[in-house]
C-alpha cells in the first residue's frame, strides 16, 4: 500500500514538473513566434539558441525522467527482495548521521 502511495506521489510530482516545463516551453515558443518578423541578427541568433535549448531541454527531461523511474523501480524491487538488508542499511546510515550530528554539536559547544 505504501509503495503505491509513494509511486502516486512521485507521479504527481512528475506531472507538476512536466506541466511547468510545458508552460516554459509554450512561453518560449510564443517569444520565438512574436519575434519572427524581427530581422535583427542578434534577435535571430537568440531565437535559434532558444529553439536549440528547448530541444535539448526536452531530450534531457526525457532521459532524466526515464532514469528516475527506472532507478525508483530498481530500488523498490531491491528493498522488496532484501527487506532485512535494506533495514540494516537504513539503520546504519541513521546511526552514522546521528553520530556525526552529536559529534558536531558537541564540538560546537567547546
Amino acid at each position: 500500500m505504501n509503495r503505491k502511495k509513494n509511486l502516486g506521489k512521485m507521479s504527481r510530482e512528475i506531472q507538476e514538473i512536466r506541466h511547468d516545463l510545458g508552460r516554459l516551453s509554450n512561453d518560449a515558443h510564443g517569444l520565438i513566434a512574436a519575434t519572427v518578423n524581427v530581422a535583427d541578427g542578434k534577435v535571430t541568433e537568440a531565437r535559434e539558441r532558444l529553439a536549440n535549448a528547448l530541444e535539448h531541454g526536452r531530450k534531457s527531461y526525457g532521459r532524466v525522467r526515464d532514469l528516475a523511474v527506472a532507478g525508483t523501480r530498481e530500488a523498490s524491487e531491491a528493498v522488496h527482495r532484501h527487506p532485512y538488508q535494506a533495514l540494516g542499511v537504513g539503520l546504519g546510515i541513521a546511526a552514522l548521521l546521528g553520530y556525526l550530528i552529536v559529534r558536531r554539536c558537541s564540538s560546537d559547544d567547546d
